[in-house]
């Protein structure tokens, strides 16, 4: 994909080129829908923006098939496009995480840009980092302090670079508010509907929300529990639906397209996150601009995007009492239940669009002017 050349929008000043190292849908996930609402939200302000993919489709197709081998098939048609990319655009902008999609996808970025002598901006994700960090070999964290710019979604993985010496900006999470708004309250009477929306992967820790489900039934016993993603944990978390008697209750919808998302929240009475390991998670944003009331685990970065009592219910990582616990005061205090939905309304208008827009585009004019610089 070569660059998309669009004339700035009427009054604004012009920007330079700029491409966008991440991963796109399907399938869904926090950085990859994040990465489509980044490049379709900049080109909408006439930012030209190339984007280099890191999970284009195999090809050929058949590729996908071979274990091992099929990293290849993708690897180096990347590297070309990484190193085309990185000779057009002024700034490059990349979507990183941990682990092997570090060593795969970021380094490679980050020393074909240095190569390209193009700034470039690490936007890190993912709640492991610190982890990551710990573990990892000594030039990870050297390659990364040779970023132009270091850029995390939240205070808490602001926090835990600090610790590792390297300096960061915060730049939040967009939630696009044009897709989401909340529906009218309405009384559920015995049948409120319950959603989990995150990839069925241990760290999500989906067990602790049906265990949670399963206590409330004795109170709600027509409630409805709708699960939201794929991932290899399905047949466990089948089982685990078997076990409690909830096939009746509980549905798992697989995942939703990011058209479709909006219509799950309008049709939620309370958002559940049990997750384990998280940083800014893209679900409870949806959730707030929905108007739907959120009960979460304390996991990572949560607490600094949900206020504990004002904005959502938090309880301890995998204590499924005390989720249904705070579940329950969700659904039987309408008082509370809408305390929460304002609050939250309220923090999604800080991720909104237009605020972060503007911390984007003075990154990119930051990057920018260290090239002059130099």
């Amino acid at each position: 994909m070569s660059v998309t050349e669009q004339s700035p929008a009427m009054g604004r000043p012009p920007f330079p080129a700029i491409c966008v190292v991440g991963p796109l849908p399907p399938p869904s996930g926090g950085m990859a829908n994040q990465c489509e609402q980044l490049v379709r939200l900049l080109r909408a302000e006439g930012v030209a923006v190339e984007l280099v993919r890191t999970n284009s489709p195999y090809r050929p197709a058949w590729a996908e098939r071979l274990p091992i081998l099929r990293a290849g098939f993708r690897l180096l048609p990347y590297l070309r496009h990484l190193w085309q990319a990185a000779g057009r655009a002024r700034v490059m902008h990349i979507l990183a995480n941990s682990g092997w999609a570090w060593h795969l996808i970021a380094a490679p970025a980050i020393v074909i840009a240095r190569l390209r002598h193009t700034p470039v901006i690490v936007n890190y994700r993912g709640g492991n980092a610190d982890t990551f960090f710990a573990g990892a070999p000594r030039h990870v964290l050297r390659l990364l302090g040779q970023a132009t710019i270091r850029v995390t979604p939240s205070a808490f993985l602001h926090r835990v670079f600090s610790r590792y010496g390297l300096a960061a900006e915060v730049i939040p999470n967009i939630v696009d508010l044009s897709r989401f708004s909340p529906a009218p309250a309405r009384p559920f009477g015995d049948a409120p509907h319950l959603v989990v929306t995150r990839n069925l992967e241990p760290i999500y820790d989906i067990p602790t929300a049906i265990r949670a489900f399963a206590r409330i039934r004795p109170v709600y016993p027509h409630a409805r529990l709708t699960v939201a993603g794929s991932g290899p944990e399905l047949p466990r978390l089948q089982a685990l639906v078997a076990e409690l008697g909830l096939q009746d209750a509980v549905r798992f919808a697989g995942r939703i397209d990011n058209a479709h998302i909006p219509r799950l929240y309008a049709s939620a009475d309370c958002l559940l996150n049990p997750s384990t390991v998280d940083n800014m998670p893209i679900s409870i944003l949806e959730a707030f601009a929905s108007g739907v009331p959120v009960v979460s685990s304390d996991a990572g970065g949560i607490p600094d995007l949900v206020e504990n009592g004002v904005s959502g219910l938090l309880v301890p990582i995998g204590d499924d009492a005390a989720m249904a616990r705070e579940l329950l005061r969700v659904l039987q205090d309408g008082a509370l239940a809408d305390c929460l939905r304002q609050a939250g309304l309220a923090q999604a208008e800080r991720y909104a669009w237009p605020r972060v827009r503007t911390q984007w585009l003075a990154a990119y004019r930051q990057a920018m002017a260290t090239r002059r610089g130099s």
